[in-house]
């Protein structure tokens, strides 16, 4: 059956406008940015064989181009639509949290940290400056590695602490295997860095392990 021969109370666009997006299943919204079905599906149901084809929302939206358009009635079009919805989202979420920030409270450290590096399929060693209220100066990603690793100089660490003039900073880096526990390395070089920052009068308030919307907290953990 067709959307437009659903029931008007039912229909996903209108349920929005009357309940608010969150009323809404991963597979409504979904067909909401797809806008059209194909010969054998409604857009709601093209929504849910997506899913279901790709093992959830995250799953599909973190697709590769060829893999998407490979799925029927799937095109370029499409794919643009869905990563530019998503990229849309993630600098909603970095500005908003961004705004007057003070990273004191773990969780919204955590949330946005995961905003910025739980889609990398690389990992990533990004650092937070922060002043003496905890307020966010900047952010720089500075270094990217492998799947498995990436060398990470605590000497550089501290360069970019001193041209910011932070008084403390937060460690974080992705973990694309999924896994969440810091390895040996992991431990090593967040002990380096710290070691090298308590020199110029700098504190390290935590690292965090961001892998696929889970995080792990060295600080949670009396690493640091």
């Amino acid at each position: 059956m067709k959307i437009m021969e659903w029931p008007q109370q039912e229909r996903p666009r209108e349920r929005l406008m009357r309940d608010g997006a969150e009323s809404l299943s991963d597979a409504e919204l979904l067909a909401i940015f797809l806008r059209t079905g194909t010969r054998n599906y409604n857009v709601v149901d093209l929504a849910r064989h997506l899913l279901s084809q790709f093992g959830g929302l995250r799953q599909l939206l973190e697709a590769e181009h060829k893999t998407f358009t490979e799925q029927p009635g799937m095109g370029t079009a499409k794919y643009c639509q869905l990563q530019a919805s998503l990229e849309l989202s993630k600098r909603y979420l970095q500005q908003n949290l961004q705004l007057n920030q003070s990273f004191s409270s773990p969780d919204d450290v955590k949330q946005f940290l995961s905003s910025l590096l739980s889609h990398h399929k690389r990992e990533q060693f990004l650092v937070l400056f922060l002043n003496n209220q905890h307020q966010l100066i900047a952010q720089e990603t500075l270094f990217q590695g492998t799947i498995n690793s990436a060398e990470v100089h605590p000497r550089v660490v501290v360069e970019q602490a001193l041209r910011y003039h932070s008084a403390a900073v937060i460690l974080a880096h992705n973990h694309p295997s999924g896994c969440l526990e810091p390895s040996p390395s992991d431990r090593q070089i967040t002990d380096r860095i710290q070691q090298a920052l308590q020199l110029v009068d700098i504190r390290t308030l935590d690292h965090i392990i961001i892998a696929h919307n889970k995080s792990y907290s060295f600080a949670e953990h009396g690493l640091i």
